[in-house]
């Protein structure tokens, strides 16, 4: 029983070592709590996601969003429930996100706003070329407009995930905004 005791104290001492190490900027230590934890941290987001594709995607951009709020870990806790929670939560923001898109989609179907095949096809060459143009832009720029309006995080969520204050994210993705409108208007002139 001491051996399993000292085990289990030995690890959450290691846990706690790779937070702290984590919290301090070091990449590998974050990746060694993500690789532990990652399997459960899935593994909720598929439960609350139905999909494989979904939960792959939540525990891509939770970790992701660990990463930045690494600053809000208590390293006295436990790295697994404040890990997985961020998991799941991106995992219910698809669900909810999908949900909206149907909803949507539904509404248009009612009234009778479903796009023909040229339409459809149309629309994803635009797509296509607004991508390309987001691509083009400054990494400072390219990055605020895709948290922003991409990834569609708040402006609060966009400032701490890139370190700026919330006035830059307002200020870049307005810059990077217009920067795109005037991409997409001499192409289309």
């Amino acid at each position: 029983m001491t051996s399993r005791r000292s085990t289990e104290q030995q690890r959450a001492d290691d846990e706690q070592a790779l937070a702290e190490r984590a919290k301090q900027g070091d990449q590998i230590a974050f990746a060694a709590l993500v690789r532990r934890h990652a399997p459960i941290a899935h593994r909720v987001a598929y439960v609350i996601s139905h999909t494989a594709a979904d939960a792959d995607d939540a525990l891509q951009d939770g970790t992701v969003k660990a990463w930045y709020a690494l600053d809000h870990f208590r390293t006295d806790h436990p790295f697994r429930p404040w890990f997985t929670a961020i998991v799941a939560n991106e995992a219910r923001n698809k669900v909810r996100s999908e949900a909206r898109r149907e909803a949507l989609r539904l509404r248009s179907v009612e009234a009778g706003v479903n796009p023909s095949p040229e339409q459809a096809a149309l629309s994803r060459e635009q797509q296509e070329e607004l991508l390309r143009h987001l691509d083009a832009l400054p990494d400072k720029l390219r990055e605020a407009v895709a948290l922003r309006h991409v990834l569609e995080l708040s402006e609060r969520e966009t400032a701490r995930a890139l370190g700026i204050r919330q006035g830059t994210v307002k200020s870049r993705v307005s810059r990077g905004l217009d920067r795109l409108r005037t991409a997409i208007g001499e192409k289309g002139t």
